[in-house]
Order: structure tokens, then C-alpha cells, then sequence
């Protein structure tokens, strides 16, 4: 009986580790996620939970699918052994500190050692080099195993896809957001006309801006607009920015966003391409100019741009980069009082957290769009990183109601301030600003519209 016992057990043994063997056989052999698994689990998990997809939620093998279906370029948040409250303190971590320096240089070991080269095939470097601003390392990845691996390290913060794209691959730039043309036809009740020419837009009265400048006008502070940049055909964000009831302020012109691949970049102009930021930065802050163009709210207030993206979407690697970037400019600004983004993703993105957590803790009240709906999208919650608890999410509603959303606008418990910027009878008259160039303005809708 107790051999009969023994053999029985022994038997037993061999059929789970030929279970084990086999189960680690199909984990370590499993195909890579396809591009449209990927696409529909975020879709999926973007209308359960009505907000932007958070990457910290992700599987393993979720996180190396998307970034081997983008750039496979990953961005790893590090930070020493035992070290607690980085949301709090990013703003003062000296990234010299031997602490930090042996951190990171473990982690790149680590990296090369589960890549097993210092070179991609393509002949790119692994490892992106350091700029030194946050606690990130920039890193091709091609074993699924190390992105396990990195994840299970204290020393880890985030393993995220840097480049990842929701949208669909074919899609024309006015399609995310993108139009500089003015337009000459503005309706007459959509405005007031300001002397000595200038067009008030029709919502301000609605929210008592007009009454509000008589105690401010935004003159002695700088208002930070993150977006396509400024346009550098349009005067009344150059020559005539300071003109008419406007004297005695700047305009600064800036650009974090690069162009190429991480490892030899170069710096992109900070003049508009797209006409959205033109549009963010008029509704600001607009000369009461004399030309017919519109006012901005914030007519006395001086100006910093910062081209950070190429359209309203933050969906690139250079794009998360330039975001990131743009937020530490911006943080590093004493003038600096307000920070303006009318730009998002569905997808969440600690790299840009980072930043926002560096600008909050440095004083900056940060606005952002709660999001505006395209032709791709099939969700209405709010955006990253208006989720975020650092910023102020901001939202459109319809003419003469309290919280009707606008026809595109995006809606959620995050939205923390609602502007009233859409014609109830008629989408298309929203609030109107600056295009890229001309004294004509245009009409400018959506969440970026409220938020600006």
C-alpha cells in the first residue's frame, strides 16, 4: 500500500510539472497582442469607466503590445529603493545625487542585460540619452520579459509605451482639431464691437467678463498657453499683441516639440502649423486692438506660447516629450501664474503626470479640456490629463444651461468648471478668435474653446 502510495505521488509530481513546463512553454512562446486587440481592450475599457485609460491598470503584456506596435520606444519612471511621495517632491529631487545616479544606472543595466545588446538591428542606441530634467529613462524594448521585470521593481515607478496612438492610423489633421481659416461671415449677434474696432465675443457677457474688467484686465501676470504654438502670421500675436487697450505687455514664443527620433532630435520652430493654439492663445489673451479682430479675455495679461504638440492630441513619443517639457518651462516661470492646456489623449501618460505634478508644486494653476469629440471617437469621459487631481478640468456647455454639454464637448465627474461657448439653435456658433492670420476671426467650439 505504501508503494502503490508512493508511485501514486510521484506520478502526481510528474503531470504538474509537465503542466508547469508546458504552462511557462506558452507564456514565454505567446504571440505578441495584434494592434487590433490592443485598440479594442483600451476602446472597451475607455467606455466602462467613462475617463482616459490609465496605463497603470495595464497587463504586461497589454503595455508591450502597444509599444511594439508603435515606436517601441518605453518610458521607465525611476526613483531610489524606499523612496516615498515623488508627486510631492519631483519638483525638488536633485537627479545628480549619487542615490539617483546608481538607480538609474541599475535600471540601464537591467535593460541591457534582458536585451542582450546595446544596439537595436536599425542600429539605434537602447538607451535614449539623459536630459536630466525628471526621473525618466527613455529605452527600445523587444523582450516582453523585461517589461515584467521593470514592473516588479520597487525601484520602478512606470513602465509605459511612449509613442502609443490611440486614433486611427489615416487621419486628416482638421480632424484633430486643426483650422487656421478666418472667417468673414461671423454672424453680427455673435459679437460686440468695441472701440475703437474690436469684436467682443458674444459669451463673455454671459459670464460677466466685460463687468470683471473694471477690477482686472490680467495685466501683471503671464498666462502659459500649451498647444500648436502661435501663429506667425497673425500680428495681433506679434507686432500688434501690445497695440490699442493692450500697451504695456509681452509675447514670448516658445517650443518644446521635436522632430526625429529621440536619440538625435531636432528642435521644431514655435510657429503654429495647425491654427489651434492660435486660436487658445487669442481667447486668452487678444489684443483690444483696432484691426475688427476679437478680444481676449485676459486683454492686459502677458503672453508665454509654447508649442508642445502638432495638433490637440498628445499622441506621440516627441509629443509626450515636448508636454512634459513645456510643463517644466512653464514651472520654472515665476511670471507664470496660469497654464492653459486645450490639449489631451484617452490614454493617461506619467511622463506628462510628471510634469504636471513639477508645475503644480512649483504654484501653477493648471487648466485643461475635458475633451471634445472627433469623427474616430465613440466616448464621451473625460480626458487625460483633465482627470488628473492637479487640474482644473474644463468643459463647454450650450447656450442659456447650467450643464448642457456642448454637441462635442466631453462630460464627467472630473469636470470642475463648465464656460458657456455654444449657440443653443446652432452648434456652429460657438465663441469666436483668432485664426492664423487676418483681422477676420473665427468661430472656435469644443472643450479647448471653454478652457481658453
Amino acid at each position: 500500500m505504501y508503494f502503490k502510495s508512493k508511485h501514486i505521488i510521484f506520478l502526481f509530481t510528474l503531470i504538474i510539472v509537465g503542466s508547469c513546463a508546458k504552462e511557462n512553454e506558452q507564456q514565454s512562446t505567446s504571440k505578441t497582442l495584434s494592434k487590433s486587440e490592443v485598440y479594442n481592450f483600451i476602446s472597451g475599457e475607455l467606455t466602462r469607466t467613462n475617463k482616459a485609460f490609465d496605463w497603470n491598470t495595464a497587463s504586461d503584456d497589454l503595455i508591450f503590445a502597444a509599444g511594439q506596435h508603435s515606436d517601441a520606444i518605453f518610458s521607465i519612471g525611476y526613483q531610489p529603493s524606499g523612496f516615498i511621495g515623488i508627486k510631492d517632491k519631483i519638483h525638488l529631487i536633485d537627479l545628480n545625487d549619487d542615490t539617483w545616479v546608481n538607480t538609474r544606472e541599475m535600471i540601464e543595466k537591467m535593460i541591457l542585460k534582458y536585451e542582450k545588446t546595446d544596439k537595436t538591428p536599425e542600429g539605434f542606441s537602447v538607451l535614449a540619452p539623459t536630459d536630466n530634467k525628471f526621473p525618466h529613462i527613455y529605452a527600445i524594448i523587444k523582450n516582453k520579459e523585461l517589461i515584467t521585470k521593470l514592473r516588479s521593481m520597487p525601484e520602478v515607478r512606470f513602465v509605459e509605451p511612449l509613442g502609443y496612438n490611440l486614433e486611427p492610423e489615416v487621419i486628416s489633421r482638421s480632424s484633430s482639431g486643426c483650422s487656421g481659416t478666418p472667417n468673414p461671415n461671423i454672424n453680427a449677434a455673435d459679437y460686440t464691437v468695441l472701440s475703437p474696432l474690436s469684436k467682443r465675443p458674444w459669451n463673455f457677457a454671459t459670464h460677466n467678463i466685460p463687468t470683471a474688467w473694471n477690477t482686472a484686465k490680467g495685466q501683471g501676470i503671464t498666462i502659459c498657453i500649451i498647444d500648436t504654438g502661435a501663429g506667425n502670421s497673425q500680428d495681433n500675436l506679434g507686432s500688434q499683441f501690445a497695440s490699442g487697450n493692450s500697451t504695456g505687455r509681452t509675447i514670448t514664443k516658445m517650443s518644446t516639440l521635436y522632430s526625429g527620433s529621440l536619440w538625435w532630435q531636432t528642435l521644431d520652430s514655435p510657429h503654429d502649423q495647425c491654427g489651434h493654439g492660435t486660436s487658445m492663445a487669442g481667447l486668452a489673451a487678444a489684443p483690444w486692438s483696432n484691426d475688427g479682430n476679437a478680444v481676449g479675455a485676459a486683454y492686459k495679461a502677458n503672453l508665454l506660447t509654447i508649442r508642445a504638440v502638432e495638433d490637440v492630441l498628445i499622441s506621440t513619443s516627441n509629443e509626450r516629450n515636448g508636454v512634459r517639457d513645456a510643463l517644466y518651462v512653464a514651472g520654472n516661470n515665476s511670471n507664470v501664474k496660469i497654464i492653459s492646456m486645450s490639449i489631451g489623449s484617452p490614454t493617461s501618460s506619467s511622463t506628462v503626470s510628471d510634469g504636471i505634478y513639477y508645475a503644480y508644486n512649483k504654484g501653477k494653476m493648471i487648466f485643461a479640456a475635458a475633451g471634445t469629440s472627433f469623427s474616430w471617437t465613440t466616448w464621451y469621459g473625460v480626458i487625460f490629463p483633465a482627470w488628473m487631481p492637479e487640474c482644473i478640468a474644463v468643459t463647454g456647455v450650450k447656450e442659456g444651461t447650467v450643464n448642457t454639454k456642448c454637441s462635442v464637448c466631453h462630460e464627467g465627474s472630473e469636470v470642475d468648471f463648465t464656460v458657456v461657448m455654444e449657440r443653443i439653435a446652432d452648434a456652429d456658433r460657438n465663441s469666436i478668435g483668432l485664426a492664423l492670420s487676418g483681422n477676420d476671426p473665427k468661430y472656435i467650439g469644443g472643450s479647448s474653446c471653454a478652457t481658453a
